[in-house]
């Protein structure tokens, strides 16, 4: 989940680093990565996507989006039809179309930890101010921005949105959303994460100071790891995309790994390689190249 806006200027020619097999999985972040800043998937991009899964290399989008989000997507899924949602937390069959998706996976946070988050966070940046992310609802703080292009589904103080006798209560809750209107993004992310611990797994995708709170252990690494396992599929015949903080583990993980033109320094650091930005189809260049190596 991602805000426009570029992080570091583009480069010009992909570095590309040498697999070490012959990749068998693409696993390509969404907002910043596939898609361009207009959040639309070019005419390239669609055909490189079309192109591997016809020469049977499988396509995971992995994102920090909710499922409701991915009708941006739904047009080009082939195969298995599989995306990683919510950074991790849950695996979705796009088959249906939007608004009719399955959930194959839900590794959700359990409400004692986000309560945990919430009151810690409370005190360690106060002015912090939050939402809750169910598998189907939204629901935030009165003070939360208006960041989504939704109605939340209700409005109330986290601690009452979490609780036992919550509307929605029932459902999974994968992730909660922490927001502050001063804080450096940067600096945030290490004030949350020094205060939360290994309570929850704390990452950011968005330009601004705007954190995302899963289970402990969730990332999009974790889950993109028990998808590729069941498969058969290793490390090594991964190759994974990505422009901010939240696909950090995802590009250390997978044995080839580009960084955008437009990433962030956490995220060129961590990746084997870089590409050119989205709005000039990073990924398809690099998946052309690959697929003309195999010829």
């Amino acid at each position: 989940m991602r805000e426009n806006g570029p992080v570091t200027s583009a480069t010009r020619q992909p570095e590309t680093p040498a697999a070490a097999l012959p990749p068998r999985l693409i696993a390509t972040d969404l907002d910043g990565t596939l898609l361009r800043d207009d959040k639309s998937v070019s005419e390239r991009t669609v055909a490189a996507l079309a192109a591997a899964e016809e020469a049977g290399v499988e396509v995971f989008f992995v994102t920090g989006r909710p499922a409701r989000w991915m009708d941006v997507v739904s047009d080009h899924v082939h195969g298995h039809g599989l995306a990683i949602c919510g950074n991790g937390a849950a695996v979705v069959d796009l088959h249906g179309g939007p608004g009719a998706h399955r959930f194959v996976k839900v590794r959700e946070l359990a409400r004692e930890n986000a309560l945990d988050a919430v009151r810690l966070l409370r005190e360690a940046a106060p002015g912090t101010v939050f939402a809750v992310e169910q598998t189907y609802g939204f629901y935030q703080e009165p003070a939360y921005p208006k960041l989504h292009m939704e109605m939340p589904d209700n409005l109330a103080p986290a601690e009452q949105l979490l609780a036992p006798d919550a509307p929605g209560a029932g459902e999974p809750v994968l992730k909660i959303l922490a927001f502050h209107h001063e804080l450096d993004p940067d600096a945030f992310l290490t004030v949350a994460r020094r205060a939360v611990g290994d309570r929850a797994t704390i990452t950011r995708s968005s330009p601004s100071a705007l954190l995302e709170i899963s289970g402990p252990g969730v990332s999009k690494a974790s889950t993109l790891e028990l998808c590729c396992a069941e498969r058969g599929i290793s490390p090594a015949e991964v190759v994974a995309f990505g422009d901010m903080p939240n696909d950090v583990e995802m590009l250390t993980w997978a044995g080839t790994s580009y960084a955008m033109g437009n990433a962030h320094p956490a995220v060129i650091a961590a990746a084997s390689g870089r590409t050119v930005a989205n709005n000039e189809d990073g990924v398809a260049v690099v998946i052309e190249k690959i697929l003309a190596e195999r010829l």
